[in-house]
């Protein structure tokens, strides 16, 4: 998966010459990922120098491939790649799905076959995961008029990083722009990085609008050298790019690294993932009829994994403390036509139920408020209340909601449990008032999303907790330096309190799957053997599939010498598994450990 090729254009006459032949390697794509000091330091001395600069190389570009997980219960793998290899078709042999060429030149002269875009995952355990090959990086010439700079324009790293996965450079995302640049103009694409600052912080230091002349004097013109990622046609003018807020700024045509985009293809049949987001979802080995807890579940990737895994059958809870992201998940699930998924917003340090009365849940439009009651801890009774009504009925089948006429509380009558319960007054005021205020911060994009305060002690079979983390296992990332060797302490401390959670909800004989897209072995390693150690009856157990590395092993001193942060034994560091993406397997970084869970003390 690690072949790439490049299409050099002809070098031009020296008369002909464009301004960008007379600046060698400033229009190239050469990143290097800059991180804090210590923080560098304490990487290079977890994974060893050269390795680490390796790591560090590879984050800076995206992966090579795209990785795409079929949905099984509504096609199979051949039909997928069958239609996708159609859509590819449609588009004629030069034109590829959404830029990515279907007939490609290799250094001989040779052509690929057309099969070889579209491969069946080489792995075990992993049969129902498609391979679609990317090129890059490509050397692109940056053409000019004789005598006239190149058109350019700016971006952020985030746009950046987004356009080298396959986007579109949109308005928001362009900080400087070329003098005189017009609807139809080829204009070429680099980025502002976060360059060191006198306080010893970071900062990009340009103001959104500036004006770029084709001079050295020109904002970061010595730091954007080797950082074009391609070039395309301005969608808009100059004038319009500032004075908008929203749309394609400019049209791609030609990118450093050419991905397949799957925006639209084959809804609700596949669903593009990182490779080690699938092996995660496969190692947690849910069987049809268990109850399931994803913990960190947004944006629903592993969650409907899961969910076909288990043949959409049995439970799976997920979770995520964002009104929108849960909508996500929900749409997502709707989309293949999942039905055992149940999704709540909830905080996941707060997972566990203190109690099994009522709890209030959120109905969350800009209408309406949601009164629940739990039987249990997981079967809702949801019941809309109208601040204007005085009789509102949510489901004839089991709530209903009285008002009563004097300054008596709220009646709430459960038709199928055959008891009542009283909701005070104020209570309701603080739900009408959330109506009258508006949507507030939270920015609520609309829909309806039940909020669960929690869920009781061993009640699942087996917990996935993919925690949020540092996320420097993520690429393209272009910087690295706004964590700090406190930041990345303060990310695992929130991941122990998470997994002090998942560890009460799992029953005894269940299983707990932690996972991470981090690098940071205080992240990782660190958490195991704190788990190992917090927790005795909980030892790690073999993965299937088994395709990332071993994990690390040791320990390292930090703080100047006042904390050593301990990792794992030899053995230990056989049974995780760690996706190094400088590895052949070319993925992102990843990290995952699987436990199994024996009877609990009391």
């Amino acid at each position: 998966m690690n072949s790439s090729s490049s299409y050099p254009s002809p070098s031009p006459s020296p008369s002909a010459a464009p301004p960008a032949a007379a600046d060698a390697g400033r229009y190239t794509f050469s990143p290097k990922l800059r991180w804090q000091p210590d923080v560098e330091e304490y990487f290079a001395a977890a994974y060893g120098r050269d390795r680490f600069a390796r790591i560090s190389e590879a984050l800076a570009h995206p992966s090579r491939y795209s990785c795409i997980r079929v949905n099984t219960l509504k096609s199979s793998i051949d039909a997928v790649m069958h239609k996708l290899m159609d859509l590819v078709c449609e588009k004629g042999l030069s034109e590829g799905i959404n830029g990515l060429e279907i007939i490609e030149q290799n250094a001989r002269g040779q052509s690929h076959e057309r099969s070889s875009l579209i491969q069946k995952c080489p792995y075990a355990g992993l049969e129902n995961v498609l391979f679609v090959q990317g090129s890059g990086p490509h050397v692109l010439q940056y053409n000019s008029q004789p005598d006239q700079s190149v058109k350019e324009i700016v971006v952020s790293r985030k746009c950046a990083e987004s356009v080298l996965r396959g986007a579109q450079v949109y308005v928001p995302g362009v900080l400087a722009c070329s003098s005189h640049v017009e609807k139809g103009d080829k204009v070429a694409v680099s980025v502002a990085v976060e360059q060191p600052v006198k306080d010893g912080g970071w900062a990009v230091g340009i103001t959104r609008g500036t004006v770029l002349q084709g001079l050295q004097a020109d904002a970061h013109y010595e730091e954007r050298k080797g950082l074009y990622i391609g070039q395309g046609i301005a969608a808009m003018s100059r004038s319009g790019i500032f004075r908008v807020l929203h749309g394609i700024a400019v049209e791609m045509t030609e990118r450093v690294y050419k991905l397949p985009s799957f925006n639209d293809v084959l809804e609700g049949e596949i669903f593009l993932q990182n490779l080690p987001s699938v092996v995660a979802a496969c190692v947690l080995d849910p069987q049809p009829g268990e109850r399931i807890l994803d913990m960190c579940a947004a944006p629903g990737g592993k969650t409907t994994a899961i969910a076909i895994l288990m043949r959409d059958k049995g439970e799976v809870v997920a979770l995520d403390r964002s009104h929108n992201k849960v909508m996500d998940i929900l749409k997502l699930a709707s989309e293949m036509d999942l039905n055992c998924i149940k999704a709540y917003k909830l905080d996941a340090l707060k997972s566990v139920s203190k109690t099994d009365e009522a709890t209030i849940v959120g109905m969350a439009d800009s209408h309406c408020e949601a009164i629940k009651t739990l039987a249990n801890d997981s079967d809702p009774c949801p019941v809309t209340v109208d601040g204007k009504a005085t009789n509102v009925v949510e489901d004839s089948s089991t709530t209903t909601v009285v008002q009563s006429e004097t300054e008596q509380p709220f009646l709430i009558e459960d038709k199928n449990q055959e008891s009542k319960r009283y909701v005070s007054k104020a209570e309701l005021r603080k739900n009408l008032r959330r109506m009258k205020n508006g949507p507030g911060r939270s920015n609520y994009s609309g829909g309806r999303v039940e909020k669960s305060k929690g869920f009781l002690p061993n009640s699942f079979d087996r917990v996935l907790l993919d925690a949020p983390c540092s996320a420097l296992g993520l690429r393209p990332r272009l910087f690295a330096g706004e964590e700090t060797l406190v930041s990345l302490k303060t990310h695992a401390r929130y991941q122990r309190k998470m997994f002090d959670q998942a560890v009460k909800l799992v029953r005894p004989g269940g299983v707990i799957v932690y996972s991470t897209c981090t690098i940071n072995p205080g992240e990782n390693e660190a958490l195991v053997r704190y788990a190992l150690g917090t927790y005795k009856f909980l030892s790690l157990a073999s993965q299937h599939p088994k395709v990332g590395g071993p994990g690390i092993v040791g320990s390292c001193e930090l703080f100047n010498k006042t904390y050593t942060e301990e990792w794992l034994t030899e053995h230990e560091a056989e049974l995780v598994q760690r996706f190094d993406p400088s590895s052949p397997v070319d993925t992102i970084g990843f990290f995952i450990a699987k436990f199994s869970v024996g009877e609990k003390e009391d």
